[in-house]
């Protein structure tokens, strides 16, 4: 985003002294890794510091579609703000970004920091309305209010609220963190909680392996699966033959876990496929979460993949806009191994849900 993105933004205030902010920011915007634009970084932040709070807006939108270092900067500049000019900062307009889902989940979520610290009044009006935000980080602050009075409620013996209470935050939870709690909360008031129909994680695969993942190789290897699926076919593998198998995950968090099958390998390259049949054309979010170097195909078009391992995983970890077509969509995992031997490398498997903008579960016509 340059001065021009910005312009929206821009036209509400004085443009001569916003155009120089701007400009600053941009600089801020421009620090990349391994410290890329870092010195000019530093002299412009000085300059974006000294803003007056009634800019904040103008440095919110500033992180829209930037990256981590960046928004640490700005986000930096924010809080230095805040600090000098407590009395001064524009609760309205802030209320109005928050509220406004074009702008980036981190900015909003730090607007909305900001009145939780300094007008939390205004914060308690907002936080109802978060339940269904788009954002998973905006959606906690609800969450956690909704588990609260539902355990005030239970602590007074009134189940059945409790329950509706605890049931319209996991509604609206997305963080595992939280999920765990409250599906324990509705079981132990003997509530069925049906986890991956909630959610909308995939259950019912096939799977095939192990091809050869050396040297980190199989990742941009096209082993069959990625030319034609066949089903019935069986392939040469590693140090196996590699044929396809039925599995059906029984984790409430839809784990398709490939050491069940295939056994505690390494340097290997999996892959699961499944249908998903829509009731209708539409556009959708396949949501994943993995700490393997995978890659996604619907319908047979690459639709993302990342290669790195072992840097954790959660639910919705990674979202990606889609197209469903009426009627059945095919999706093809590859889910990649690598070399090392620590107990925390063990993991090769992945979670996939797919839902709305929001997070809500699309469930397959059968």
């Amino acid at each position: 985003m340059t001065l021009s993105r910005l312009l929206p933004v821009l036209l509400a205030f004085d443009g001569a002294v916003f155009a120089d902010l701007a400009s600053n920011l941009d600089a801020l915007r421009a620090v990349a890794k391994e410290g890329q634009g870092n010195v000019a970084a530093s002299s412009a932040w000085k300059q974006v510091a000294l803003a007056k709070a009634e800019e904040l807006p103008l440095l919110l939108a500033a992180m829209d579609g930037a990256n981590p270092l960046a928004e640490n900067w700005v986000r930096a500049a924010i809080g230095a703000i805040e600090e000098r000019e407590p009395k001064a900062l524009p609760l309205a307009a802030l209320t109005k970004f928050v509220r406004d889902t074009k702008h980036s989940p981190d900015g909003r979520a730090v607007a909305f920091d900001i009145l939780l610290r300094r007008a939390p009044e205004e914060a308690a009006k907002l936080t109802p309305q978060l339940i269904e935000d788009p954002s998973a980080q905006l959606r906690r602050h609800p969450v956690a209010k909704l588990t609260e009075e539902g355990e005030a409620v239970l602590a007074k013996g009134d189940k059945e609220a409790a329950a509706g209470l605890f049931q319209k935050a996991l509604d609206g939870a997305r963080d595992e963190d939280q999920i765990k709690p409250l599906a324990k909360h509705l079981r132990d008031l003997g509530k069925t909680v049906d986890l991956p129909g909630h959610f909308g994680f995939l259950m019912h695969w096939k799977v095939i392996a192990p091809f050869n993942n050396a040297e980190r190789k199989g990742f941009d290897e096209v082993y069959p699966p990625e030319q034609k699926l066949d089903l019935a076919a069986t392939y040469p593998g590693k140090g196996e033959e590699a044929v396809w198998k039925d599995f059906i995950s029984a984790d409430d968090y839809g784990k398709i876990d490939f050491n069940k099958p295939f056994g505690m390998l390494k340097e290997v390259v999996g892959y699961a496929t499944t249908d998903f049949v829509s009731n209708e054309a539409r556009d959708a979010e396949i949501r994943i979460g993995c700490k393997n170097g995978w890659k996604i195909w619907l319908n047979g078009k690459l639709v993302f993949a990342r290669d790195e391992y072992h840097r954790g995983a959660k639910i919705d970890q990674y979202k990606i806009p889609c197209h469903l077509n009426a009627g059945k969509n095919t999706l093809l995992v590859k889910c990649c191994q690598n070399e090392q031997k620590e107990t925390w490398t063990v993991e090769w498997e992945f979670q996939l849900r797919i839902c709305d903008a929001t997070g809500t579960a699309i469930l397959a016509a059968k």
